[in-house]
């Protein structure tokens, strides 16, 4: 099929006009795609920071803030381990070295009982990460980890934290400290016989392990540019298919 448009003639193959449509609403959607990623990392930037500007809160204090708007909140208090559950988040890799985040259950010291030294009751636990220890050679074994009785908790709390799960996630169900794929509050929860809040404490202070946990991994500025990128190579797959189907002269066009 030709078309004369502008003085020119357009050869137009539909099965190529299929194909480089496809090809344009992919890369014009990917574009878009990283543009909205770097609202959110905006967003997400621009909340922690707000909440940087207050005081750190405890578990008391976190369970009153609205469940949507708790991610990024700061956290201080001291906790008191819930032994002897230690969950190991697999496959983390920190500095080339394949390695475990260090999952534990914390409460609060100052919900127990200051006559009696026991919980009045049963109040909400939090789950808090630690930080990184190296992996053993033989996977087979795990690390082992030495968790202080109480410790100071001292971090940003996030709320999305589930990843993607492929295949079992929790693999020794009878052992401490126990392997797991991911982060799952529910399951947890359950092991644990306690309730906890929906979300995760990163330590960012005092602790045993290694502490490599960053809130935004890529800044908002590297995914503008990676959107730009695909819109250009849109336009390039536009422009380069615009050109192969101009001809100046009507000789050899198929009518």
């Amino acid at each position: 099929m030709t078309i004369i448009a502008f003085n020119r003639y357009w050869v137009v193959r539909w099965p190529w006009v299929l194909i480089n449509l496809l090809v344009l609403a992919l890369l014009l959607g990917l574009s878009f795609w990283q543009w909205q990623r770097a609202a959110e990392k905006t967003q997400t930037l621009a909340r922690i920071a707000k909440w940087q500007q207050q005081d750190a809160v405890d578990i008391a204090r976190l369970t009153t803030i609205n469940a949507i708007g708790r991610d990024g909140v700061q956290m201080d208090f001291m906790g008191r381990w819930l032994a002897p559950m230690v969950w190991l988040v697999d496959n983390k890799m920190v500095n080339g070295r394949i390695g475990y985040d260090v999952i534990i259950a914390v409460e609060d010291v100052s919900a127990s009982d200051p006559v009696h030294g026991a919980s009045q009751e049963k109040s909400a636990a939090l789950l808090v990460n630690l930080g990184w220890v190296a992996a053993p050679t033989q996977r087979d074994f795990l690390p082992a980890v030495d968790i202080p009785a109480e410790l100071r908790v001292q971090g940003i709390f996030r709320t999305r934290i589930t990843g993607v799960l492929l295949g079992t996630n929790i693999e020794n169900k009878s052992v401490w400290p126990m392997r797991i794929q991911q982060v799952d509050i529910d399951s947890l929860s359950l092991q644990l016989n306690r309730t906890l809040v929906q979300g995760l404490t990163y330590q960012e202070k005092n602790s045993p392990f290694l502490i490599h946990y960053r809130p935004v991994i890529l800044p908002p500025e590297r995914h503008k540019a990676y959107a730009l990128q695909w819109f250009l190579l849109a336009v390039a797959v536009m422009v380069i298919a615009l050109l192969a189907s101009a001809r100046k002269h009507p000789q050899g066009i198929e009518l």
